[in-house]
């Protein structure tokens, strides 16, 4: 009898989303298909499936133990984030060659189907780095009597979701720094920078609006910047390799001596990056945004800005909240507005409304039936509580016309 041949061993993937691209989260169900084509019939022991999901780290480093001496020392670490085995086809042992409890299979093309669940703990989202990884795959196995195993592994993407939208994320990141330059007996006048971010979260493929001011009362040219930077840390028997790696970066015009220059809502693009990494042990991955100023001849003016890159994008409500809130904040901080100690009380209701003008006012509401059963929802729910409430009063009269103006020293003459 002419023994078949295994013409392909594939694994594909039940998807999840419309790419067409193994995606998956924490608690999800990881399903797809071995598929198998033979030409010929072939007797199989098993068909196992081995799915694995663990980051691992590894690097050396060389040491001197003597003027003559060197060796070198390797730092490894690994977690394992969940181990699934199942079998298809066949039986657990496969390590001898007995005839007894093989399986026939005939010529042609045949799907067997596989499901597990991973783990509902956090898990890492997939990472390459320079020396670690985060991996998740199955692995196929076929085994037959006196041949080698066939066998094919295929890997799929996780992501731990990050949502932007938390408070914690959705703060302003704001800094302020100043530089004196000195040569020899002389000082310089300073060099100060102030720059502000809407928010810490952000997601790739959005832009960060920088609001910052550059004032150089030094004698040098000098030429604001700013740079987003990924920060690799790779954790091992008690020590620390770091990686830093840049992602995007812009520059400003040249500022000559006495001048300043002003961001208001400079952009600086993030590219398809990977996630921010915080909850694995042994590899993190952490963004910042620096904004500095290049000095020549001189260590440069720099501001850390902490970023974390989420998966889950900004809410188009938060976004516009967000963008309004901190667009009055920075105004306010740039221009050295102040508001009113004592505010003026604004009217009661009942002071700008009749009681005639609100029993008019309630007399239509039957004619808005059909656009409330055309909007249902809270949000309608919402916009029927304030409709009747009178706009606020518009006036020409200043209640605190002696209001101290902030004015900015200049820069010191040379």
């Amino acid at each position: 009898m002419v023994l078949g041949k295994v013409k392909s061993l594939t694994i594909s993937f039940d998807c999840l989303n419309d790419s067409n691209v193994p995606v998956y989260s924490s608690g999800d169900t990881v399903s797809g298909r071995v598929n198998l084509e033979v030409t010929g019939e072939i007797r199989v022991k098993s068909l196992k499936i081995h799915a694995r999901g663990h980051a691992k780290v590894r690097w050396t480093e060389s040491r001197n133990a003597g003027s003559n001496t060197a060796y070198t020392q390797n730092y490894t670490e690994e977690v394992e984030y969940f181990n699934h085995k199942d079998i298809l086809i066949g039986h657990e042992r496969d390590d001898d060659n007995s005839e007894e409890g093989l399986h026939t299979i005939h010529s042609g093309r045949h799907e067997y189907a596989f499901s597990f669940e991973l783990p509902q703990t956090p898990l890492a989202t997939s990472f390459e780095g320079r020396h670690g990884s985060v991996r998740y795959w199955v692995k196929a196995e076929l085994h037959r009597p006196w041949l080698l195993p066939v066998k094919l592994k295929k890997e799929f993407t996780v992501f731990e979701h990050i949502d932007i939208n938390t408070p914690s994320l959705l703060s302003p990141q704001a800094g302020t720094k100043e530089k004196t330059l000195c040569c020899w007996l002389c000082t310089s006048g300073p060099i100060s920078l102030s720059a502000k971010i809407e928010r810490k979260g952000y997601t790739p493929g959005e832009s960060i609006q920088i609001f910052a001011e550059i004032e150089n009362c030094s004698s040098r040219m000098v030429v604001p910047k700013a740079t987003i930077y990924q920060t690799q840390a790779f954790y091992a028997k008690g020590k620390m390799k770091e990686v830093k790696q840049l992602v995007a970066n812009l520059r400003g015009e040249s500022l000559s001596s006495g001048k300043t220059e002003t961001w208001n809502g400079k952009q600086l693009k993030i590219p398809p990056v990977s996630p921010s990494i915080l909850d694995c042990s042994i590899i993190r991955v952490e963004y910042s945004l620096m904004v500095y100023v290049d000095i020549p001849g001189a260590m440069d003016l720099f501001l850390n800005l902490p970023l974390v890159i989420g998966t889950i994008p900004l809410h188009p409500f938060g976004s516009r909240t967000s963008s309004v809130s901190s667009q009055c904040s920075m105004n306010m901080n740039w221009l050295g507005l102040t508001l009113p100690e004592r505010p003026e009380a604004p009217p009661s209701y009942a002071e700008v409304v009749t009681e005639e003008q609100r029993q008019s006012s309630l007399a239509p509401i039957g004619a808005c039936e059909d656009f409330e059963r055309a909007l249902p929802g809270p949000l309608f729910a919402y916009i029927q509580e304030f409709r009747f409430l009178p706009p606020p009063l518009y006036s020409e009269i200043d209640p605190n016309p002696d209001q101290p103006t902030d004015e900015r020293p200049s820069c010191p003459s040379r």
